[in-house]
């Protein structure tokens, strides 16, 4: 899902209109940036299992960020310019997270040079 908001933000929203919609909020707009980075990158990772524990906690703040972006927008995320109950959702998806890598995740030992 972290990637499919990424994307939006690139192809639909484009990176500069993402960039004004944080600045229409109060926010400066190079964080627009920076969200669509985190979310790209960090979805990449959860779908690795890449330091799921790290990761999660990275994208925590951005997820609950999100929650206070739509949370003028009523409760349900298909009302207009849409609810906060879907990313705050995501954000309790990051929290299980925490929990850590899962028995199929690709572990950092894989990529940890072993001697001899």
């Amino acid at each position: 899902m972290l990637i499919a908001h990424a994307l939006l933000k690139l192809l639909v929203f484009t990176l500069p209109g993402n960039a004004a919609f944080f600045e229409s909020i109060g926010l400066p707009g190079w964080l627009g940036h920076v969200t669509f980075a985190a979310e790209l990158v960090g979805g990449v990772l959860l779908i690795l299992g890449l330091h799921a524990r790290w990761v999660a906690l990275a994208l925590l703040p951005i997820l609950l960020g999100a929650t206070w972006a739509h949370g003028g927008n009523g409760w349900l995320f298909i009302n207009t310019d849409g609810g906060w109950e879907y990313p705050l959702f995501l954000a309790a998806a990051a929290v299980q997270g925490l929990i850590g890598n899962g028995a199929y995740a690709l572990s950092p030992a894989i990529f940890e040079r072993r001697p001899g």
